[in-house]
């Protein structure tokens, strides 16, 4: 644990240096997504709602006796779910596809999937919008702990970072790891409970749900805006103990890996 937090903290000093530089590489990714768009950024807030329409009309008669407020029950978890898999696919290429910088300059070979996360960040704090305008169509009432949406999202975030280093220095030495993934993440989407509640499904299931990091940040999130309640310490030490893991783990396999990378991009 101290060696990690001795990484931790040379990787903190060395951002403090090249923090201008994210900068500049999230505003040039949010340009390009954007690019010739008409609507532009608001693609951000018009997916999920998109996407939450579609999953109403199939699933909210299905689980309709045990959801309340299900648009806005499942635009939580569709959101911390699209966030993480954002941010970690973007961060799994993010050293192959920035092979012609790195071979030119010197810059910390962490700032390309550190970047493909906060432009993820990014994107979902857009996102979030579409949260608030689902709460006033359904007329849900608008809870005091909705203020505290970062926690979760910080969770989340932290928690990219981390898998999405190791998913980085993995893909620089084996390419197949990004089909392999996708692959994941699909089962990874079932694995959480996105549009189905946690006791529809056979107790034999829900323990390796349990094992699931998003199962706590989706639960954390549905808590504070549909609940209105603080969730109980545990939880937020679940949360943090899953964050913390990866990033730690995230940064330990980056360090060792990333003076090989040049051999292999």
């Amino acid at each position: 644990m101290k060696r990690g937090l001795a990484i931790l903290n040379i990787y903190f000093e060395v951002f403090r240096k090249y923090h201008f530089l994210l900068q500049d590489l999230v505003a040039r990714d949010f340009k390009l997504k954007y690019r010739r768009s008409i609507l532009g950024f608001l693609w951000s807030i018009l997916n999920p709602l998109l996407m939450m329409l579609v999953i109403t009309a199939v699933f909210s008669n299905m689980f309709k006796s045990d959801i309340q407020y299900f648009p806005v029950y499942y635009l939580c978890g569709y959101l911390i779910f699209n966030f993480v898999v954002e941010a970690t696919n973007g961060a799994l290429t993010s050293i192959v596809q920035s092979g012609y910088l790195i071979k030119k300059v010197y810059i910390p070979k962490y700032i390309f999937p550190l970047e493909k996360t906060t432009f993820a960040l990014v994107n979902v704090v857009f996102s979030f919008a579409a949260v608030l305008l689902v709460i006033l169509i359904t007329k849900m009432p608008i809870q005091p702990t909705i203020l505290l949406i970062p926690i979760p999202v910080f969770y989340a975030f932290v928690f990219s970072t981390g898998l999405g280093l190791i998913l980085a220095s993995c893909n620089t030495f084996f390419r197949d790891t990004g089909h392999l993934y996708s692959v994941w993440t699909t089962a990874w989407m079932y694995l959480t409970p996105l549009f189905y509640p946690l006791e529809s499904i056979p107790e034999s299931i829900q323990k390796f749900i349990f094992y699931n990091p998003l199962y706590y940040f989706v639960t954390l999130l549905r808590e504070l805006v549909i609940e209105g309640r603080m969730p109980d310490p545990a939880m937020h030490l679940t949360c943090i103990c899953f964050s913390l893991l990866f990033l730690l783990v995230g940064l330990f396999i980056f360090k060792r890996s990333q003076d090989r990378f040049i051999l292999y991009i």
